[in-house]
């Protein structure tokens, strides 16, 4: 068999990609430009990561086929013991209690219904024994029942027109208060921000499921009952930022973000440099208690929306703590925050490496076992972050 040579490696600008796309769509049928299209951007996506300076061949095959375990046992398996004819079958699971069902009072969003008894009242005579008297007991009992409807009803009212034969005037019915002043709820523009933002549901998909039902929603008017409401939450908004400032720990990340009018608009300039990235930021902070989730999406990197943040902490607070990977790019400049770098984003690199150097890995993978096993007692315990500094060090 003759040796296959290697084939020619062709690179591309993701302009490039674009353009021989547009190209291809007139000349192919529908089904096989849709597949050449996913291969093509397969390997524009492939050879990115390839190119990438912090790509190991461990993290890119994890990318690909997905890990299998990041376990230390399942890593570094322990021998068995000499003589033994193999490890013992483990212990079933206990079986969980309960039967599955949720119970009526798990559905706090549904509507209650009073339901009295047709023949009997309080205080009646008791049928059977006839000398009690009936009493209402404070538990009564309870039926749920569940119906399905689209995310958006509608009511069409059809109010009645009359007309005058002689004179050719119309009178029509007054509208009900339930019909309201405008078309569209008050409640439409924050429940679609909830669909959206909360539960993932793109716009075109939630347009043609209301089509589907037959109450229309085309996504530009989503945006404009989601725009009209969030003119109203300002307010809000406002308060939440200024309470998120003062925290005492946040978490912070960006991850790559797509948006057209940031994209054609001038980005961010930096040190005499114009930055083309998109990123949303993920800013969370946690305050008396309670956790407020932050989302900014622009040319700012995660550190630089963290400044922002803390620009209206009040002075003579103490410096938080801030909880975000080893990126030069999320830790804040200009205020000081006492940096905590996340240990899952640590630990993994070792997972990475662990076969070059398994006896090294596999210590500092029991090492930060340790410390996962005493963080999940102290949960367990109900521990304060203060409390927790007391526990003596023989029982970390």
């Amino acid at each position: 068999m003759a040796k296959s040579t290697a084939p020619e490696i062709v690179s591309l600008s993701s302009a490039q990609v674009e353009e021989l796309l547009v190209k291809l769509r007139p000349l192919l049928p529908a089904e096989t430009y849709r597949l050449v299209e996913k291969i093509v951007r397969t390997f524009q996506w492939l050879m990115g990561a390839i190119e990438a300076k912090d790509t190991t061949i461990g993290r890119l095959a994890r990318m690909i086929f997905g890990a299998k375990t990041e376990k230390t046992g399942q890593l570094f398996p322990q021998p068995l013991p000499a003589g033994s004819q193999g490890a013992a079958a483990p212990a079933p699971r206990p079986k969980r209690k309960g039967h599955g069902r949720r119970a009526a009072a798990d559905y706090p969003g549904a509507k209650r219904v009073q339901v009295p008894h047709p023949q009997f009242h309080p205080g009646d005579p008791c049928p059977d024994c006839k000398q009690g008297k009936l009493y209402l007991l404070k538990r009564p009992a309870q039926i749920v029942r569940i119906t399905a409807q689209s995310l958006f009803a509608a009511t069409r009212f059809e109010l009645e027109k009359l007309r005058c034969k002689l004179c050719g005037k119309t009178f029509t019915a007054p509208a009900p208060p339930e019909a309201g002043l405008e078309k569209y709820d008050p409640n439409v523009g924050p429940t679609l921000g909830y669909v959206r933002f909360g539960g993932g549901l793109p716009h075109y998909r939630l347009d043609k499921m209301q089509t589907d039902q037959g109450v229309p929603l085309p996504a530009s008017t989503q945006w404009e009952q989601m725009a009209r409401a969030g003119q109203a939450c300002e307010p809000v908004q406002e308060a939440l930022i200024t309470l998120a400032a003062q925290g005492h720990l946040f978490h912070n990340d960006d991850t790559p973000m797509r948006v057209q009018s940031l994209a054609k608009g001038a980005g961010a300039a930096t040190e005499g440099k114009e930055r083309t990235g998109i990123f949303t930021t993920s800013l969370l902070s946690e305050v008396e208690g309670h956790r407020i989730a932050l989302f900014v999406t622009g040319h700012h990197h995660a550190g630089e929306n963290l400044d922002q943040l803390l620009a209206r902490r009040a002075k003579e607070a103490s410096a938080p703590i801030q909880m975000c990977d080893a990126l030069s790019r999320n830790p804040a400049k200009e205020f000081q925050t006492i940096l905590a770098n996340c240990l899952s984003h640590g630990r993994r690199q070792f997972v990475d490496i662990a076969q070059n150097f398994p006896a090294e890995c596999q210590h500092v993978l029991e090492s930060l076992g340790e410390v996962y096993k005493h963080d999940a007692q102290a949960k367990g315990a109900g521990l304060s972050p203060e409390a927790r500094l007391t526990i003596p060090a023989e029982q970390d």
